[in-house]
């Protein structure tokens, strides 16, 4: 993955402030094994992780909101679990942001939708603009409600799928670091593709002999010769002809270019 970029993780809560309790259930306890299990994938995946606090430490909401503005994050991620005054009465998944308008909403609407796949009822996408750690953070900011802490059906998803839920929260993220620096994506036309080197090199030195922008690719095992990388079709179909005219047999390929 051609990601190098920096989320911080923010386990809600912390210390002398244990967040909504149930049942002798700390809220606090599920923020951070949750942050921690997420940050774990992220940084298997070689993003660059970062955490409010990686222990049952009190931080002011101003205090975790300056940590993420001093870490140099493209987003921060705060982890939470919802309650209601009347135990066991809703259950489900939330995601809040400042505003539905700003950056942050693409990586909201990534990590419902992969926590609804996980199990949790769809709470939705709710503004929050009066919470700190969104409207004092400088990068884009989401705070996740992993379902009801109150809800025994919620707490038996969390507990029995940690790792499911984990996996669904860091998709998300990957998958919105790689629509903020997507690379662009070619047609490119394939004439060939063998197991052996020797083989490529000679079709390359044909084509190239012959007046093509030719060049190999080594993937799965295979040395692939293309030539030409378009970013409109209409171009690559053009160069496919031209190639075909000259008898070879082509293959059109869309997928990012080798640099």
């Amino acid at each position: 993955m051609a990601i190098k970029q920096r989320v911080i993780l923010d386990a809600g809560h912390g210390g002398a402030e244990p967040g909504a309790v149930y049942g002798g259930r700390q809220e606090k306890n599920d923020n951070l094994n949750l942050a921690l299990a997420v940050g774990g994938l992220l940084a298997n995946e070689g993003v660059d992780v970062m955490f409010t606090r990686v222990d049952d430490t009190y931080q002011t909401p101003y205090e975790k909101a300056e940590i993420g503005n001093r870490s140099g994050a493209d987003y921060f991620v705060s982890f939470h679990r919802n309650a209601m005054p009347v135990p066991g009465t809703a259950s489900g998944a939330q995601v809040l942001v400042y505003g539905k308008e700003g950056a942050a909403l693409p990586l909201a609407e990534n990590i419902l939708e992969n926590l609804k796949s996980a199990g949790f009822a769809d709470q939705g996408i709710v503004e929050r603009p009066g919470l700190i750690v969104l409207n004092s953070t400088r990068m884009p900011a989401v705070l996740i409600e992993t379902g009801f802490i109150d809800n025994d059906a919620d707490n038996q998803l969390f507990d029995g799928n940690m790792d499911v839920i984990a996996r669904a929260i860091a998709d998300a993220v990957l998958k919105t670091l790689r629509q903020e620096s997507k690379e662009p994506v070619y047609y490119q036309v394939q004439v060939g593709a063998y197991t052996d080197k020797e083989p490529a090199v000679r079709a390359y030195n044909q084509l190239t002999s012959q007046g093509f922008p030719a060049y190999i690719v080594y993937q799965n095992g295979y040395y692939k010769v293309r030539a030409g990388a378009f970013l409109e079709m209409d171009n690559a179909v053009q160069m496919e002809k031209r190639l075909r005219e000259y008898g070879y047999n082509t293959y059109l390929v869309h997928e990012e270019a080798v640099r």
